[in-house]
């Protein structure tokens, strides 16, 4: 049941991350840095915003495998995948139903969703599988440089931030919020995901 348990939480969060992923490209505020760049290399080459996640994630995984100085995780191929399917997912179905009038409802909007991708990272490393390689890189910075949670997203945020920049994604106030927000989201979330899984999981 253990590994059931891990499953679970693992497709949860991913389920429950792209989600809030899909809110805050809807609110139509500029998208989180990482997003950004996926819908800017969408609207600038072509493919689906969960084809170029893909795309940008394996990149990624290599990048992670130079800068900590080991063979690349191939295994995270996979969460890279679902994440990306679960993205195209919400973007085709859900998320196209919301409609707002007003800037306040588009800053609840983006807000909401920052809080949801906060609780689907927290919830979905606890299950110890291969992290999607965004989330990895800031493991990885964390663990290269010393750093906590919250900084090591930060400077993954701000280089993304800066690749979005290059091909016009959609960068604007809510870039901005996601990128010092979503640090602190996750590491709110973290302790209270840990005593969850901590009672279907052993580990």
């Amino acid at each position: 049941m253990t590994l059931f348990y891990r499953c679970l939480f693992y497709i949860g969060g991913l389920f429950i991350l792209a989600f809030g992923g899909a809110l805050t490209i809807k609110a139509n505020l500029g998208a989180g840095p990482w997003d950004a760049l996926s819908v800017g290399l969408s609207h600038l080459v072509g493919l689906t915003i969960g084809s170029w996640i893909v795309i940008v994630g394996i990149v990624l995984i290599f990048v992670n495998a130079i800068i900590l100085r080991q063979r690349p995780n191939l295994l995270s191929l996979a969460t890279v995948f679902i994440l990306g399917s679960f993205i195209d997912f919400w973007m085709a179905h859900l998320v196209n139903q919301l409609h707002y009038f007003l800037f306040t409802s588009q800053l609840l909007l983006l807000i909401t969703g920052l809080i949801i991708i906060g609780l689907g990272i927290a919830l979905y490393l606890q299950s110890e599988f291969p992290l999607n390689p965004i989330d990895d890189f800031m493991v990885t910075i964390q663990e290269r440089f010393g750093v906590n949670l919250m900084t090591a997203k930060l400077i993954g945020e701000i280089l993304a931030l800066f690749f979005a920049f290059l091909v016009n994604g959609p960068i604007g106030l809510g870039t901005l919020i996601i990128a010092f927000g979503l640090g602190p989201a996750i590491q709110f979330f973290h302790p209270y995901c840990s005593k969850l899984t901590g009672k279907f999981v052993v580990k």
